[in-house]
């Protein structure tokens, strides 16, 4: 495919960005032009696969930034306790951003981020992806045109899955709030942004309790080693590194997620030497986590509807499951389908809301949401119109700020009152964009 369309730059070469690449280069939207990683390996095939010249790739988003304005746009998949000042000094140059989610690791330096793109004019656009769905748009749809009526409560739950938190929030980048953030921040501030979309309304208080229960120093079952190459309790652990990695090989989709964090080895005596040296190897129960494992957050909206979100590690990795109670009527999702009961009828209608799942913890990459966000990012920086993206920065600052309202009231034990200057885009009556 020629390469045409705007300059892209790609700071953070991990999955996410990526995926996100190749996305857009495969489609021809538009040129992969710059990369700063710093895993040297990861950094040379990056430009290998997209053509880059030495000279336009860099151990660093720092070194990039030196450069210059190297790309009309940049996306930034750093860690997520570098998102928000490159964010800032891309701005600065002028790039307009695709920034991976969270927006920042704390309301100030989030407030910072839209501050420096307010102040140079660029588009920012968070990694919201499942505001890209065909399922979201559908589900929005209906209660546009007021098939359940008035949404009085919301039901929300995110089953992260057993395996799926095990490898990344007790053995992986986001198992400690000082390397990343609260477990609400870093895997659910999709949610409580998605919430807030679809209802229209950011929530107006909230209360949230959750803790880290199981995976602690005392649920240690006697016997059990500290890696679990060497694990006599191995054979019958839920959480076993051995099983759950070693089971990935011979597969691509899970090579390249969740294996692809652990090793770039793919034999088994590749994983298995990982797994005896390196964090994805470690017992569950003595790692030096600290997230919570399981949470609930409990809503109040403007309008006097309700809503609770409940996030999970102790169940299968699936998609989210959704219920939203109206005035004359109710829908079900299952980010796949939608059932809406009509309370006059009784009439019961199944709705496919567009075929493959999407946000689901099985693939690492939310299967077609995240192709739709490149789509949408590309197409906003070849027309200079934000019209593409579902949100900006100020919608994000909006839904962000619930995740850390969530937090508050959960760690002081109260009821958080959020500022009512909360931006949120209702559902739209009739077909609503992206």
């Amino acid at each position: 495919m020629e390469r045409t369309g705007p300059a892209i730059a790609v700071a953070g070469a991990g999955l996410r960005g990526s995926g996100y690449a190749s996305r857009i280069a495969a489609t021809g939207a538009g040129r992969i032009a710059a990369v700063a990683e710093p895993d040297p390996g990861r950094r040379a095939r990056f430009a290998a696969e997209h053509g880059i010249p030495p000279e336009r790739t860099f151990p660093g988003w720092r070194e990039m930034a030196a450069a210059g304005r190297v790309a009309d746009g940049v996306i930034i998949a750093t860690q997520d306790t570098e998102h928000a000042e490159p964010a800032i000094r891309f701005a600065g140059l002028g790039c307009h951003i695709l920034l991976e989610k969270p927006m920042a690791t704390s309301e100030a330096d989030a407030l910072r981020i839209v501050d420096a793109v307010e102040s140079a004019g660029v588009m920012l656009a968070v990694c919201h992806v499942l505001r890209y769905t065909e399922y979201t748009r559908t589900l929005r749809e209906l209660i546009a045109a007021g098939r359940i009526g008035t949404p009085v409560s919301v039901q929300h739950l995110e089953p992260v899955g057993w395996w799926h938190h095990a490898h990344s929030y007790v053995r992986g980048n986001w198992r400690r709030e000082d390397g990343s953030g609260p477990m609400l921040m870093t895997k659910s501030c999709h949610d409580l942004d998605w919430l807030a979309h679809v209802l229209g309304e950011v929530p107006a208080r909230v209360s949230s309790f959750g803790r880290l229960s199981h995976f602690r120093p005392e649920n240690r079952p006697a016997g059990a080693a500290d890696r679990c190459v060497d694990c006599a309790v191995e054979p019958r652990c839920p959480y076993s590194a051995t099983r759950l990695y070693l089971s990935c090989l011979g597969d691509p989709g899970r090579e390249a997620w969740p294996l692809g964090a652990v090793t770039d080895d793919r034999t088994e005596e590749g994983v298995t030497r990982a797994l005896r040296e390196g964090p994805y190897g470690r017992c569950v129960y003595a790692c030096d986590n600290d997230v919570v494992d399981h949470q609930v957050v409990n809503m109040e909206f403007p309008s006097g509807a309700t809503g609770v979100f409940t996030m999970t590690a102790f169940s299968p990795a699936a998609q989210r499951q959704t219920r939203i109670f109206g005035t004359s009527g109710c829908l079900e999702g299952d980010g796949v389908r939608i059932s809406v009961r009509d309370f006059v009828t009784g009439e019961l209608e199944t709705v496919d809301a567009g075929g493959a799942a999407s946000g689901s913890a099985q693939d690492g990459r939310h299967d077609h949401a995240d192709d739709a966000l490149a789509d949408a990012f590309a197409a906003a920086l070849a027309t200079s119109d934000p019209g593409a993206l579902s949100s900006g920065a100020r919608e994000s600052l909006a839904s962000h700020r619930v995740v850390w309202a969530a937090e508050r009231a959960r760690l002081d034990g109260t009821v958080v009152v959020l500022a009512p200057d909360s931006p949120a885009t209702p559902p739209a009556k009739g077909p609503v964009p992206p």
